[in-house]
Order: C-alpha cells, then sequence, then structure tokens
C-alpha cells in the first residue's frame, strides 16, 4: 500500500503562507506538550479481540493498530465525553478490522462498550518510550496534555514511562488528565494550564498528538505549534508538521533549539 507522505517540517511550505489566524512556525523549542492516545498508547489487542470474539467474528491482528488511525480520521468534531464522536471513531475501526457490514451495528455497540469499561488503552508504541528520552536529554519541558478519566497519571507510572519528579520513567514537569482539571482539548485552556506551570511561552511549544480536531486545532487556538501523529498518511490536508511516530520529534526539535 502506498502513502501519501505529508510535510515533516516545521516551517511552511516555501511560498505558501499559513492560514489566516495560524501562529507562525516554532523557530525555538523550549517545551513538547504530549498527548497520549496514538502517541505512546494504542488499544489492547487482547481486549479488543476478545470483545469482537464474543461476536464470532475472526480479526487479523495485524490490522488493530491501523485500525485507531483510521477510527482518528473518521472524527471530524471533537467534543470529549460525545458518544457520536467514539460511534464514528469505532465504525471506522471496526471497517479496517474487516468487519462485514451486516456485522456494524453490534460490532460498534460491543466496541463502545468495552472502551466504555475503561483500561483498555495499554498497549504501549514501540519506541515510545525511547523517544521521550531523548527528548529529555535535548533539555526541553515536557508536559502531557491528555483527555482522559483521571487515571493517567498512574498509569504512566506504574508503565515506567514518566512522572512527575523522580521515578520510574522520565521526570516531566506535569501531567495534565483533563477529568481531573475540569477541561479538555480542544479548548486551549488546558494548553495554557501547562504552559504557564512550565513557565514557556506558546510560541516556543510544540503539542504532539494524533488527533485533528483535539490536539491540531486546539494547539493553534493556544499559539502552540502542532505536530501530528499520522503514521499512515490519513490527514494530507491538515495544516501542520506530520510524523509517523514520537519517535521522529527529537529530531524535529533539535533542528529548532
Amino acid at each position: 500500500m502506498v502513502y501519501r507522505t505529508p510535510r515533516r517540517g516545521l516551517e511552511p511550505p516555501s511560498g505558501q503562507p499559513r492560514a489566516p489566524g495560524r501562529v507562525p512556525a516554532v523557530h525555538r523549542v523550549d517545551a513538547v506538550l504530549l498527548d497520549l492516545g496514538g502517541v505512546f498508547y494504542l488499544p489492547d489487542h487482547e481486549r479488543v479481540l476478545g470483545a469482537l470474539a464474543r461476536l464470532d467474528l475472526s480479526i487479523e491482528r495485524e490490522r488493530l493498530d491501523e485500525a485507531h488511525y483510521r477510527g482518528i480520521a473518521a472524527v471530524d468534531d471533537f467534543r470529549d465525553g460525545d458518544r457520536s464522536v467514539w460511534h464514528a471513531y469505532n465504525h471506522a475501526y471496526a471497517q479496517m478490522c474487516g468487519v462485514a457490514p451486516d456485522d456494524m451495528p453490534h460490532a460498534v455497540e460491543v466496541l463502545l462498550a468495552e472502551f466504555d469499561a475503561g483500561g483498555a488503552w495499554t498497549r504501549v508504541i514501540p519506541g515510545s518510550v525511547a523517544a521521550l528520552r531523548a527528548l529529555h536529554g535535548l533539555g526541553v519541558e515536557l508536559a502531557v496534555v491528555s483527555n482522559a478519566d483521571g487515571t493517567v497519571e498512574a498509569q504512566l507510572r506504574a508503565d515506567g514511562i514518566c512522572q512527575v519528579g523522580p521515578g520510574p520513567g522520565v521526570p516531566v514537569t506535569v501531567i495534565l488528565d483533563s477529568s481531573v482539571v475540569g477541561v479538555s482539548k480542544p479548548d486551549p485552556a488546558i494548553f495554557h494550564l501547562a504552559l504557564d506551570t512550565l513557565g514557556v511561552a506558546p510560541e516556543h511549544a510544540l503539542h504532539v498528538g494524533d488527533t485533528p480536531a483535539a490536539d491540531v486545532e486546539g494547539a493553534w487556538a493556544a499559539g502552540v505549534t502542532p505536530v501530528l501523529v499520522d503514521p499512515y498518511g490519513l490527514h494530507p490536508s491538515v495544516e501542520c508538521a506530520h510524523v509517523a511516530s514520537l519517535a521522529e520529534v527529537p529530531a524535529l526539535v533539535q533542528a529548532h533549539r
């Protein structure tokens, strides 16, 4: 399969002005804000396979990671907690898994129930922790900014990914879980909470996420430069730098230090 490769750098293409209302591309990176889903975590394969097996559906395991990004690509708008958002996500997710049209309504309901039960986002994306360590080694301020259910900080520490201060993972300055702080992406207020804690101006920060409607639009609204994780080239029209994974971000940051 051949995918179109979107722009990888932080600068706008030569001769192409940024759309009205967008801030200029960052010229010095002092902080990196990080989403969780699609950046560090994907849905657990066993949970998804077990749920769909209850419908006597045989799913190809190798499709599951791509299914997440296909699901995200189906989300045109984002309102955290809105069931219609996750209905669109799970419909596209099930399609990528090869669910037949006649089985689709039941499969979507099963997936919605499985994800609503919590604890499904536990598959750590290969290379993501090493990339976080590399970012820490560059000396930038680090923050996690996630739309989540209140368990993010404990999960990150338990998995040895990161924590505020010393611990088993990479030290970060702040972890913002939308359920804890009471505001969620794309509201720019959650980005400003992170930046205020870091003591970094928006024009010197990147935000790395995989959801255009939450991460990219929210970052732009906050004056932060977004970087979209788009491993399958599903968002060629989204205006920002694209990376295949977090592993590509340290090189972007190093070029702007």
